[in-house]
């Protein structure tokens, strides 16, 4: 027998959390809406996960993070669900979508049908696996998705106390879990093939700041070459990471984050697909009717810049979800919502250090402030520059009114007369918008 539902969100990360927080609020009837998840638990804030989650002082642990706390809003606990008629289906795969027939099939052989679907499937770790490279499936080999993974690393990190830690790739996840492996007394080596960390938003400039400081903190980075194999030992545990230039480092836990891949593999061929993700409008609606898309795997249009893009990350998949449902809502009314009019928006927390960036990475850039990784206080930005205008801004230990403040120059976009000028204005060009 079917179970049959009005709506399914299928996915149960934090777009599945805002999307449901925002169902309720907008009236629902009990046994309207399921979650479908893979994951035991009801949907939490993902970042949590790569910092607090970690400390060796008082870590953070579920239910401390259940959506919605990532935005100051209410923790909503499993109860929460159970009280607004919500049905959380958990520990459940679906393993095939058909969306012609507006139905699901979970691993186990059930099946679930709907009339509207959000597709909230989120992204899935890349692994050294998948390329092949050798000696990958080692013991003491992570990756960070999901709670599980949280839980295994932070068990290694206790079981080889003041061990050596390498961390494959320079990005977020390595940069965020390379600083909280140093909190934990581990010998920390971060390794990855680009000239500098985080490539993707930081310039040079930016990124010098940031290698100098964790330098400083003892974690040792390796440029420009990649792990091509792993040694085991006896017990089948990680002992060695080979790297492409011949260097070999010896290796007690091992940490991967070299990207992540969107969902998307249930939906092939039946649905509308562009960049990478399931292609929506401004209202998160795929090609296929009553098939919504949200977060990581949806390609929407982004309005300030004129374009399609997929956006990976925790900001937008909040966003995105409250909007799809609030479309969905509004529809079923005859009555419009807004269009998505997104800016995005990356932040990360590491050691002392906290930054975030709005707007686009395009242009050219100018640094300013102190940027120096031997400053007691070092506090920086950058503005990005296209067409004589401001298009994006970041900012290294900004109060929350002077994030504000960039925030609001990568929306409005302010024309800039001089170069040099705005190198020496700094924080203030910003807080005159």
């Amino acid at each position: 027998m079917a179970k049959t539902f009005k709506y399914v969100i299928l996915g149960g990360g934090v777009a599945a959390g805002y999307a449901a927080r925002e169902f309720a609020k907008q009236g629902l009837k009990p046994g309207e809406l399921a979650i479908i998840s893979k994951e035991a638990v009801a949907p939490y804030e993902r970042p949590a996960l790569s910092k607090a989650y970690l400390f060796p002082e008082s870590p953070a642990r579920l239910p401390g993070f259940h959506v919605c706390v990532g935005s100051g809003g209410e923790r909503l606990l499993p109860e929460w669900y159970n009280e607004k008629g919500i049905e959380l289906i958990l520990s459940t795969e679906i393993v095939k979508a058909d969306l012609a027939a507006k139905s699901l099939t979970s691993a186990g052989g059930e099946t679930f049908s709907y009339q509207i679907l959000l597709i909230a499937t989120g992204s899935t770790v890349i692994r050294l696996s998948d390329f092949g490279v050798q000696g990958a499936d080692a013991k003491n080999i992570f990756y960070l998705r999901e709670v599980d993974d949280a839980d295994k690393l932070y068990e290694a990190i206790k079981a080889k106390k003041n061990g050596k830690a390498v961390v494959v790739g320079g990005g977020y996840i390595g940069l965020e879990l390379s600083a909280v492996l140093r909190l934990n007394n581990l010998d920390v080596t971060m390794v990855y093939p680009e000239p500098w960390c985080m490539p993707r938003l930081f310039t040079s400039g930016i990124a010098a700041f940031y290698e100098g400081y964790y330098a400083k903190k003892g974690v040792n980075i390796i440029k420009g070459t990649v792990a091509v194999g792993f040694t085991a030992n006896s017990d089948g545990e990680v002992k060695e990471v080979k790297l492409k230039d011949g260097r070999v480092l010896e290796a007690d836990i091992v940490v991967v984050g070299v990207g992540g891949r969107p969902q998307t593999a249930l939906f092939k061929g039946q649905v509308e697909e562009e960049k990478g993700g399931i292609k929506t409008d401004a209202f998160f609606k795929t090609s296929v009717p009553n098939v919504y898309a949200v977060g990581d795997v949806a390609t929407f249009p982004l309005k300030l810049y004129n374009e399609l893009r997929r956006v990976e990350h925790v900001d937008h998949s909040r966003k995105s979800a409250e909007q799809a449902a609030k479309a969905i809502k509004a529809a079923e009314e005859g009555k419009t919502v807004e269009e998505y009019d997104y800016l995005p928006y990356f932040y990360s927390r590491s050691f002392e250090l906290s930054w975030q960036f709005y707007g686009d990475n395009v242009g050219d850039t100018v640094l300013f402030g102190d940027s120096s990784p031997e400053s007691s206080k070092p506090k920086f930005g950058s503005y990005w520059i296209k067409d004589g205008k401001v298009v994006g801004a970041f900012l290294e230990s900004g109060t929350p009114e002077e994030n504000q403040a960039i925030a609001k120059v990568a929306r409005v976009q302010p024309p800039v007369q001089d170069v040099d000028q705005l190198a020496s204005e700094g924080l203030s060009f910003a807080s005159k918008i």
